[in-house]
């Protein structure tokens, strides 16, 4: 109880709850309701609960959501990224431009074509890839650009499509952490082919899953076609495709989730705007940065601890596990040194991602957390500061 002292008493006594009850402050937690629930026994009562009615209704409204003419369903958003460039005609012998400060997911989806990453520092401040690094690494075999919108706070697209536009270049946005993420008043998965994902820590969640956006129609029947062994009618396999299919259990989820959306995104954007408001000022804590005319949606609200903070980023997450409050890192090693990429060759020196990789640290943010857990966190924070 002594190390409870430094709290307001409302805050101390839900301390004392946590402990007893053993209850932790997730990282995330998805928001499942009756309605999801309701939702999903229909379909199981119905006998339909493959590839369907149901995915075609969150297709539909993913892709008026989004702003573009059409959206294709899958069963992961990795599949996304993998099915968008295969879609695009990249393969064996080029190269794709992207962020080495993702989920490794990323560049996967470019090796599973035979294609190469190559990967562009990031922007300091944003964590997402530097337009200026995207044109150092153009070269002859440069295809596309894979632009990642990290933690939700969309890229530069102004200067990234110009880019493109400039050179030839297709754009895939890995937009697995940006959902109803604007960039200009734009949303993000419309400025090119966008890929989104449903994984329990996103924004929206259908357990697994995911979704490619894109105002092209032989796109979007190529991406069809991929995701259901090649076949454009039943039976009669025109390329080589894959087992990427959403089932309707899954669709059923998404449409509900999706109508909430809008209201997740406010909750957490208001989360961060009370974590901003109150940790501000505290030595060696460098908090989120939004860029201006973009819609920062927070999948994660990531700060860096700097050498100035007095404890080190790891020390930081293991007081914070202590007072029960899990917090990630995202990332710890940059995809250019992970292991595989280095049994590949990979010996690039991007000193912003590297540094990044040592010093982000991502606090809760999510919908769930009630204000009394936000100024938990917050004071937690500050007593390290000052002891």
């Amino acid at each position: 109880m002594l190390a409870c002292l430094w709290l307001k008493p409302s805050l101390k006594s839900a301390l004392v709850v946590n402990r007893i009850m053993n209850k932790l402050i997730p990282i995330a937690k998805p928001i499942i309701g009756e309605d999801e629930i309701s939702a999903v026994t229909a379909v199981l009562k119905s006998g339909n609960i493959a590839q369907g009615k149901r995915v075609e209704e969150f297709e539909e409204a993913f892709a008026e959501f989004i702003g573009t003419e059409y959206a294709i369903a899958v069963n992961s958003g990795t599949a996304a990224l993998h099915i968008a460039l295969l879609a695009h005609g990249i393969g064996e012998g080029d190269e794709v431009i992207t962020s080495p400060f993702s989920f490794i997911a990323t560049a996967n989806s470019i090796l599973f074509t035979g294609a190469k990453p190559v990967f562009a520092d990031i922007e300091e401040e944003t964590f997402n890839i530097d337009p200026d690094s995207i044109v150092e690494k153009i070269t002859s075999r440069t295809k596309a650009i894979m632009p990642v919108h990290l933690y939700g706070q969309p890229c530069d697209m102004a200067k990234t499509t110009k880019i493109a536009e400039e050179y030839g270049l297709i754009v895939i946005e890995d937009a697995c952490q940006a959902h109803g993420a604007e960039d200009g008043g734009k949303k993000i998965g419309s400025f090119g082919t966008g890929c989104f994902s449903f994984y329990p820590t996103k924004n929206i969640t259908t357990g697994e899953g995911g979704m490619i956006t894109t105002n092209d129609k032989d796109i979007a029947q190529k991406a069809r076609m991929i995701r259901n062994h090649g076949q454009r009618e039943r039976y009669f396999h025109e390329i080589l495709g894959y087992n990427y299919r959403m089932t309707d259990i899954v669709a059923a989820i998404g449409i509900c989730q999706l109508r909430k959306l809008e209201q997740f995104n406010d909750k957490r954007i208001e989360n961060a705007r009370i974590l901003t408001e109150r940790l501000r000022g505290i030595r060696g804590l460098i908090l989120p940065y939004v860029k201006s005319n973009v819609k920062h949606v927070f999948h994660q609200y990531t700060v860096r601890v700097t050498k100035e903070f007095g404890l080190s980023r790891d020390e930081v997450k293991e007081k914070l596990k202590q007072k029960g409050i899990v917090t990630e890192i995202y990332y710890p090693l940059p995809i250019h040194k992970q292991p595989l990429y280095q049994e590949l060759g990979y010996n690039d020196h991007l000193p912003k991602s590297e540094k990044a990789a040592r010093e982000v640290l991502s606090l809760p943010i999510h919908p769930s957390l009630t204000k009394q857990d936000l100024q938990y966190v917050i004071d937690t924070l500050v007593a390290h500061v000052k002891t």
